[in-house]
């Protein structure tokens, strides 16, 4: 557990030493940025999962999709994101991000929009990829919270993906009972459409609800007395407020590559990225696969997973700050995924058995915000190397996934995919390992290393010119003079 949560019931909402003004300043940036950062999440993913519903509620048919088109075209949207990240590794820090993050969006709406018009697999395909971005949540959170509020505020954060999977599954069923064949178009066309209509407004609204960072702050809700507060609180855990280049562009990503928390972090993403079964739309395949339900009726069963999802999400995050720590609350999550997956590999168990594991899928993608956040606090005395080092680990390993899928998850298999459930379990086990072994031991060592790193600053001891014109030290902590420098 976090130092700052150290003796904190676990309903507290703030650390023990925080003054009223900062707890007054906290729930102002909670307002602000976890509200529209929910908003933003649902929507994107509104826009990301209504293409499995999609599939299963006539596109496959009506586009004629063959073979393993379908895990095509995911691994197509999986490469767009990772190449949608890449110029981002710099442009975070460089641009206001209350128009950086509306304008993906938009863009993100405007893609998806174009989506219904559709004629063929190759056309979908190209929106998919074009449509792929990063949202930058993650920077903005590490950027205006200490490392103890990480947790649960990414975690509220994060409900937004399970909102986006389950609204679209409500708004596709809707979509096929009451649209299906008005104006000529199918109900699983109306449901793009109904999706980008949504996207706008909100992006809109980013403009001036976003509050942006401490270096580039949106002054049109905070104040400077809001502002000096953020900074001073910032500074006090030694984070970098300031988001300068420092060095050279190539002094840079030559730190960075030669630093061991780049591979540590990655391959740590890669684990998780690798350990869910969630984008394979095993759940809807297999519903479909019963023969039991409507169409309309697999839309609105497939929602059980991520409205289950919202309850894993929250509770595993709140649990990371407020009760067991991050390494705790990933060793919750993959325990449960591990089981989940291995009830699935094995399948040949009673159906309420499968009800139960396809329902705990959202269980692994719940810690993903414990992940990013301890990553972010990990890197939160350099804003440059922050940036490029969150969006490196998450690109890379996002970008696995675009051939893992592909192999483990083929259409032709669904819905039991043997290889996918036993690969994510596999992953699974390997990620608490990793958890424990490397990632918290190197955490401790680093804070370690940075605290005593800030103690040499502060104790180091200054020089004056006297008043008889010789040297002499001073202590820059009390300010008395001294024989000798304290090592």
């Amino acid at each position: 557990m976090h130092a700052k949560r150290q003796g904190r019931a676990f309903w507290h909402w703030y650390a023990k030493d925080d003054t009223p003004e900062e707890r007054k300043l906290i729930v102002k940036l909670d307002l602000l940025i976890v509200p529209y950062a929910v908003l933003a999440y649902w929507i994107k993913y509104i826009d990301h999962s209504n293409l499995n519903n999609a599939y299963v509620s006539g596109l496959k048919e009506d586009l004629n999709f063959q073979s393993n088109q379908s895990v095509n075209l995911n691994a197509m949207y999986t490469a767009g994101a990772v190449i949608g990240q890449l110029p981002f590794t710099i442009l975070f820090p460089m641009f206001p991000m209350n128009y950086t993050i509306p304008a993906l969006e938009a863009g993100w709406g405007i893609f998806t929009l174009l989506k219904y018009r559709a004629q063929g697999y190759a056309e979908l395909m190209t929106y998919c990829f074009f449509a792929a971005f990063f949202p930058g949540v993650h920077f903005v959170l590490g950027a205006c919270y200490r490392g103890d509020e990480l947790g649960h505020l990414g975690g509220v954060f994060y409900v937004g993906q399970m909102l986006g999977t389950l609204t679209a599954g409500l708004i596709q069923s809707g979509a096929s009972s009451n649209l299906d064949g008005v104006r000529g178009l199918a109900g699983w066309r109306w449901m793009f459409i109904i999706s980008a209509l949504m996207t706008i407004p909100i992006a809109i609204a980013g403009v001036v609800l976003w509050p942006e960072t401490p270096a580039k702050p949106n002054m049109l809700i905070l104040t400077d007395q809001d502002l000096a507060l953020a900074i001073k609180r910032l500074k006090e855990t030694k984070a970098d407020t300031t988001e300068e280049i420092k060095q050279g562009k190539w002094k840079l990503v030559l730190n960075i590559a030669t630093d061991w928390k780049i591979y540590i972090l990655t391959f740590w993403a890669i684990l998780f990225w690798n350990s869910g079964s969630t984008s394979s739309g095993a759940y809807l395949l297999w519903l479909k696969s019963l023969g039991r339900f409507s169409t309309p009726e697999v839309n609105q069963l497939g929602t059980t997973a991520p409205a289950l999802g919202i309850f894993y999400v929250l509770f595993v995050n709140f649990s990371s700050d407020l009760l067991w720590g991050p390494s705790g609350a990933i060793a919750f999550a993959h325990s449960w995924n591990f089981t989940a997956m291995t009830i699935l590999a094995v399948w040949k168990v009673p159906e309420s058995a499968k009800w139960i594991a396809l329902n705990s899928a959202y269980i692994q993608v719940a810690m993903s915000s414990v992940l990013y956040g301890w990553a972010n606090d990990m890197l939160r005395y350099n804003a440059t190397e922050r940036s490029i080092a969150i969006v490196f680990m998450n690109l890379i390993a996002q970008s696995t996934t675009a051939w893992t899928s592909v192999l483990v998850f083929p259409t032709v298999e669904a819905p039991r995919f043997l290889k996918g459930f036993t690969f994510c379990a596999a992953n699974s086990v390997v990620m608490v390992l990793f958890t424990y072994l490397v990632v918290r031991p190197y955490s401790k060592a680093l804070e370690r290393k940075y605290e005593s790193d800030a103690e040499s600053e502060v104790s180091a001891p200054e020089f004056e010119e006297s008043g008889s014109g010789k040297s002499v030290e001073r202590d820059s902590k009390s300010g008395t003079t001294a024989i000798e420098a304290t090592v």
